[in-house]
């Protein structure tokens, strides 16, 4: 079924390939304890995506290119008004409110300085922050990514990033979600449509080469 399917994408004319780029980031989206913790309401079981973003979070780090963290906060006392029809929609980002614990980075990927931190309320990296504006400022053109979730706000990073005119590598290990089948619907559909979904391996040797470059 799966040939079938990579065929039938294929004779229609999606799955193009987009080269690597010269000037690559890291962007690590929401990783924090609000789904690795096994109290949390969104705990969704992703520790190995964890420990594959803090590997890669180090070879960045040795390779001297740029690393941009994000995660999701709501400001205390407005209901969730910042975030729109979308917090209304996702009950569950009330666990973003500002002061939660559960909207804190878990200490292996804890950013240090010089590395870019950027809140956001909608699922998106680049909807209605920075992001874009900053990687432009840096000389970006290829961004390297992975975080929770795939089908959320890894999909949603990856397709703005496209449409902001940067080259998206999706890293599959480092891209987590609450369901093997979600996570590979939407690996696939990736692929497919708006980005490059590469191994963990592939990412980690992209990344060496911008160091070498």
């Amino acid at each position: 079924m799966a040939e079938d399917l990579n065929a039938d994408y294929h004779k229609a004319g999606f799955g193009g390939r987009l080269a690597f780029g010269k000037s690559p980031a890291l962007l690590i989206i929401d990783v924090v304890d609000a789904y690795l913790l096994p109290d949390s309401p969104l705990y969704a079981g992703v520790e190995a995506a964890l420990a594959s973003n803090a590997r890669l979070l180090q070879a960045a780090r040795k390779a001297g290119i740029p690393v941009i963290l994000t995660n999701v906060v709501y400001q205390a006392g407005v209901g969730g008004r910042d975030g729109g029809v979308f917090y209304r929609k996702v009950p569950a980002l009330k666990a973003f409110q500002e002061g939660s614990p559960l909207g804190a980075f878990p200490k292996e990927i804890t950013p240090i300085e010089g590395e870019i931190v950027l809140s956001k309320q909608y699922a998106s990296a680049f909807f209605g922050t920075p992001l874009a504006s900053t990687l432009r400022a840096m000389g970006v053109d290829t961004v390297i990514m992975g975080g929770f979730s795939t089908s959320g706000c890894v999909r949603a990073s990856a397709l703005d990033a496209l449409q902001h005119g940067f080259i998206p590598f999706v890293v599959r290990e480092a891209s987590g979600d609450r369901d093997e089948r979600v996570q590979e619907a939407n690996l696939f559909d990736l692929q497919a449509k708006y980005a490059e979904v590469v191994s963990e391996a592939q990412a980690l040797d992209l990344i060496a080469g911008a160091a070498s470059a």
